[in-house]
């Protein structure tokens, strides 16, 4: 066991080859600064035992892979030092332990994991804060090996992510049911809208997918300016509607039959979704009550806790947490001061705080068509642990691409993993600290989170500090655990640990970066700054971001050359990431955004896991008209191509071609106007370019293979997300063609720099 922790020592970087990540890029002359293949998350430099056991950089990753050993080290490199979480995340393979005996180190109460030492078979010693504890009897049996006295080979100490199986002491209160209230607005807007049809359809669709068990309860309640109840009750012979129309005391008319078993009341559910598309259709009801029918949700959760969903079109007009307009729309292309991107009230938080103290989420579904004042409303999912769906222009005839996008968002939304009463608590090596988090939760004491439901499409961040300096250690680790009630009662406790080395000289710091971690870290802390203070300074932090990293950098490198900017190859992207993150609509200024749209953006950066995040941030641009099988990926027996990455810029676009942009949550399809005829034909199914539909959002499944070939790459990429991304195919020259242009963010426009302007721009701000 000695020679273990020996082993264990940090590998240094300083052997006489300089890594990969330390190549000094002059950046000003090296044009094609994109890789062609994705940028991977880089490896900590540890030994290959550790790299072995280490976390999965999908649930767990760190911006800097080389930890700074003192805050005075960290403050010289001049980078963000935080962690990107996605814990609830689905996994195709977790090792799920069942043992009576959770072993915890007795004084930070840490979880047994693969870096902890053993001292002898007897007793080990905990990796954050050094304890030596005693081993169990019952930890000294193998169940995998069926063996006696190996502790160091139970699955606890050889996976980094595993989940418990936990025992009453890990609950105040018995496992409660899965519990679902759906609160749909129901005023004229809402019904001209249509999204009740798609709503109804899909819970008919999924009713028996909800997770769930025996126990499972349903409810509904709709609202304009009165609120409206249904009583479930198994033995009645048809749903029957309560209406409360005194808003400002609401009170619950029949509090035991409003939320009722799934599976008991099954008839009567279906009989009520059945008819509620069309009960409202003659409503003259323009108002929304919104305030107050939240207020009615939270009275009937509150004994259980459980998911709270509201579908809304329209600003709330009547009742508590009403709302005025505050957009002034020709202000939507101002370069000066964004106004409200705070909320109008502070009803919506308080709301989602007593609904987390009751162990209840709230999930909001946005389906507008004008402006909504999302930054108030959001405040009632990102306070309560919920999450936030937006449908701009929503309408189910006008608008199908964003109706076909509700449908399949609802389907992966009622039938996805969900964890109830859930906390969570990350845990760091002594010497580090955390002191921000980003997210929807509630922080209940500094470092636990509280989340009244967990879903696997969320993302957290956490920035770090280093109180104490590292200099007795090689090695640090940090450690989530996330303790939740599964839909079938069980309580369960998911821990994932990653370990990183720690490094004394600031090349090391810099040839650890992980870019992509870093830009996603210092998009959270710009979302912050520019409710906290304003848009224009959370922008000018950005651009210091670069500025003060390449800087500091430029000054270790020895005989630099005055004239260029030089960035060490693991921060090549920072700049470009940069720059795409001001022309993102959540930053971006002189470009038209609505406000609702650009509240939306920055809700998404606080709570998309990273994956998700850069591709909002960096969408990934592909030529398809001329896609091989030459190292293509084979997926479930369909061969995948993959086509190199393009860099964004119009240059890269040519006539001939035809091209793939994914953002993440849209998908463009530019097409040239001397695109090859066959690629037309084959792939979109019409004779010539001129033929191809101004509105086109499917591609048909035609028997060629150039058709089987582009399908098959588009749903792979599809495949990897939650939300169900919307296909538009623009042509060359068509008026669609602005919003596929503006994410083509290394070329200029007139409210912003090009990639070179922009590093003239860093190097200028250097060299000042």
């Amino acid at each position: 066991m000695n020679q273990l922790s020996s082993s264990l020592g940090g590998l240094s970087l300083q052997s006489s080859v300089q890594p990969e990540s330390l190549r000094p890029v002059n950046l000003t002359q090296e044009r094609n600064i994109l890789p062609t293949t994705p940028v991977l998350a880089p490896v900590p430099n540890l030994n290959l035992d550790l790299k072995k056991l280490n976390c999965s950089p999908d649930s767990f990753r760190c911006t800097l892979t080389n930890i700074p050993q003192t805050q005075v080290l960290l403050n010289k490199a001049k980078l963000p030092l935080g962690l990107l979480l996605h814990p609830f995340r689905d996994l195709t393979q977790l090792p799920v332990i069942t043992s009576n005996t959770i072993v915890r180190c007795r004084s930070c109460r840490t979880y047994i994991n693969p870096f902890v030492s053993f001292i002898d078979q007897r007793r080990w010693k905990c990796n954050l804060c050094y304890r030596v504890n005693d081993v169990p009897e019952e930890f000294m049996y193998n169940p995998l090996t069926r063996s006696y006295g190996e502790p160091h080979k139970r699955p606890e100490v050889q996976n980094s992510t595993v989940e418990f199986i936990a025992s009453s002491d890990y609950m105040l209160r018995p496992p409660q049911p899965a519990v679902y209230l759906f609160v749909l607005d129901v005023s004229h807007n809402a019904v001209e809208a249509g999204y009740l049809t798609i709503l109804c359809q899909s819970l008919l669709e999924n009713l028996d997918k909800l997770p769930g068990d025996s126990r499972t309860r349903i409810g509904f309640v709709t609202f304009d300016s009165t609120i409206h109840f249904y009583n479930l009750q198994e033995g009645l012979s048809q749903p029957q509607m309560l209406i409360v129309s005194d808003i400002d005391d609401v009170f619950l008319p029949t509090p035991d039959s409003l939320l009722v078993n799934l599976h008991e009341s099954k008839e009567l559910i279906k009989d009520l979704l059945n008819a509620l598309p069309n009960m409202f259709t003659n409503t003259r009801e323009t108002h929304s009550a919104l305030g107050p029918a939240l207020q009615a949700a939270f009275k009937l959760m509150s004994p259980t806790g459980g998911r709270v969903s509201v579908f809304q079109t329209q600003l709330p007009s009547l009742g508590a947490g009403l709302l005025q307009s505050r957009e002034d729309p020709n202000q939507r292309s101002s370069t000066k001061v964004v106004q409200h991107l705070g909320p109008a009230t502070d009803f919506y938080k308080k709301l989602a705080l007593d609904c987390s103290g009751q162990q209840t989420a709230v999930d909001l579904f946005l389906l507008s068509s004008q402006y909504s004042d999302l930054s108030s409303l959001a405040c009632v999912s990102k306070y309560s642990a919920g999450c936030i769906y937006y449908y701009p222009s929503f309408h189910y005839t006008h608008n199908p691409s964003q109706a076909e996008k509700l449908q399949k968002e609802l389907k992966r939304y009622l039938t996805r993993k969900i964890g109830f009463e859930a906390v969570m608590r990350i845990r760091c090596t002594k010497g580090l600290s955390m002191h921000t988090f980003h997210g929807n939760f509630f922080v209940r004491s500094t470092d636990l989170l509280t989340l009244a439901n967990i879903n696997p499409d969320a993302g957290f961040a956490v920035q770090l500090s280093i109180e104490e300096s590292l200099t007795d250690t090689s090695l640090v680790c940090f450690q989530t655990a996330l303790l939740y009630t599964s839909s079938k009662g069980e309580r369960r406790i998911r821990v994932h640990t990653l370990c990183l080395p720690v490094v004394s000289s600031l090349a090391d710091v810099y040839a650890g970066v992980d870019v992509q971690a870093a830009i996603c870290l210092l998009a959270n802390m710009a979302v912050d700054r520019s409710i906290s203070s304003s848009l224009s300074d959370a922008r000018d932090a950005l651009v210091n971001a670069v500025v003060d990293s390449l800087s500091a950098y430029g000054s270790t490198v020895s005989n630099s050359q005055h004239s260029a900017l030089i960035a060490p190859s693991s921060l090549k992207l920072f700049p470009l990431y940069v720059l795409a993150l001001l022309k993102q609509k959540a930053f971006r200024t002189g470009t038209s955004t609505r406000l609702d749209d650009r509240v939306y953006a920055m809700c998404q950066i606080k709570c998309q896991p990273l994956v998700l995040l850069m591709k909002m941030i960096h969408p990934n641009l592909y030529r398809i008209d001329r896609l091989i099988d030459e190292g293509a990926i084979h997926v479930n027996d369909r061969v995948v191509p993959q086509p190199p990455l393009q860099k964004l810029s119009a240059e890269k676009l040519t006539r001939e071609g035809a091209f793939l942009m994914d953002c993440g949550s849209v998908f463009y399809i530019w097409v040239g106007k001397n695109c090859d005829n066959n690629f037309i034909e084959d792939v979109l199914g019409y004779p010539d370019f001129a033929s191809i539909p101004q509105k086109m959002t499917h591609l048909p499944e035609l028997d060629t293979l150039s058709s089987e070939r582009a399908r098959s790459f588009i749903t792979w990429l599809r495949d990897s997300r939650p939300l169900s991304p919307v296909l538009h195919v623009v042509k060359d020259e068509s008026p669609a063609k602005t919003e596929f242009f503006q994410h083509l963010i290394e070329d200029r426009t007139e409210a912003a720099f090009s990639y070179y302007e922009f590093l003239l721009h860093i190097q200028q701000q250097i060299c000042k």
